[in-house]
């Protein structure tokens, strides 16, 4: 296709493709802008598959980019966060690197101190990977594929990856994971967007978030697992009526002092059935986001390390706590965890996932 193009279903509905850029290995990087009827716009570009921007409306009307990143691909490439970015092979950490499947022992990349953390050195977030944007009456989006091959980072097996961002008229963003592979391997895929209802401009202790979990999964001093499943009653991390986020984030608990704040993983209460998750909101601007998901766990991060050292889009600097992730995930160090759901997909199985994240305002 040329370097800019637009297709148009309608006055209101379009999807526009372009050049966004060019890796230092010579690589095109496109980037795919998606509007539904409802003006909400949300541009993927092929370069981790990332979530560039978001834009949706606020109770007024006005529109906002609800999503840190960078307006450059240079950006991405020197100073990011993980911003907006499909994560894999293996999303959140594998202690160690190491974990064995089938009396095979493995060695990951260590790239988070000892640690294995989201695909390693060159994970899924560093490669470019094959668009492919569709339309129909009441959707438009783009499937996005990757293989990475056996060896990839230390992982064993082919593994053929496909995933999907599709923008409806009803303001969701449906995110369809599906993964194959020839030898049994880990997988965990997430979508690793920094959310801020308020458009960026301000930190997001402000927002008001809720969480369906009972149970999260507590971490030692580097961030992994112990394994245990404790229970929020009585706790920071008790979500399951609406708290505004600022409000507890500075308690003396010791899991608030290991995670520099909140960067744990919430054990969701539903098991397998696509069913609400989460929902955050921002009073001041109405704006407000649902989690609806498959996976049993969500790993809520508070942006505790950006420590405005990073400028972002429009030269905003980006300051502590000026983002939240809500990544939607099996839990983190499960090859090493029998006791967690397992996240080792075989030969011949279909890895499938989906989350929904839904644009509305408050009422």
């Amino acid at each position: 296709m040329p370097e800019s193009t637009r297709s148009v279903i309608d006055s209101q509905r379009a999807l526009t493709r372009s050049l966004f850029g060019t890796t230092p290995e010579g690589a095109s990087v496109e980037a795919f802008t998606i509007r539904n009827r409802n003006g909400v716009e949300v541009r993927v570009i092929t370069y981790g598959g990332i979530i560039q921007s978001l834009r949706t409306p606020d109770r007024n009307g006005a529109f906002a980019d609800i999503v840190l990143g960078h307006d450059g691909l240079a950006g991405y490439l020197e100073a990011s966060p993980y911003f907006g970015a499909l994560v894999g092979r293996y999303g959140n950490r594998i202690a160690h690197g190491r974990f064995t499947v089938n009396e095979t022992a493995y060695v990951l990349k260590a790239n988070d101190g000892p640690h294995h953390l989201h695909g390693g050195v060159t994970g899924f977030d560093k490669v470019v990977w094959s668009a492919e944007p569709f339309q129909d009456n009441t959707t438009s989006g783009l499937v996005l594929r990757h293989t990475s091959p056996h060896g990839d980072e230390g992982y064993p097996g082919t593994l053929m990856a496909q995933v999907t961002y599709a923008l409806s008229d009803a303001n969701e963003l449906v995110i369809d994971y599906r993964a194959t592979t020839d030898r049994a391997t880990p997988v965990n895929l997430l979508q690793h967007s920094y959310f801020n209802l308020g458009g960026g401009s301000r930190d997001i202790l402000d927002h008001i978030l809720s969480i369906d979990a009972d149970r999260f999964t507590p971490i030692d001093d580097t961030l992994i697992p112990t394994g245990e499943f404790a229970p929020v009653t009585g706790t920071p991390f008790d979500f399951r009526t609406p708290v505004k986020i600022g409000s507890r984030i500075a308690a003396d608990h010791q899991q608030l002092k290991y995670g520099n704040g909140y960067d744990h993983n919430f054990v969701l209460n539903h098991r397998g059935a696509l069913a609400p998750a989460a929902r955050l909101s921002d009073p001041s601007t109405g704006r407000r986001l649902d989690v609806t998901t498959s996976e049993p766990g969500l790993q809520v991060y508070t942006g505790n390390y950006l420590y405005g050292t990073i400028q972002g889009k429009s030269g905003q600097t980006y300051y502590r706590r000026w983002g939240l992730t809500l990544e939607t995930q099996h839990f983190p160090d499960s090859p090493n965890h029998p006791e967690f759901p397992s996240t080792i997909l075989y030969p011949g199985a279909d890895y499938r996932s989906r989350t929904v994240f839904t644009f509305g305002v408050m009422g």
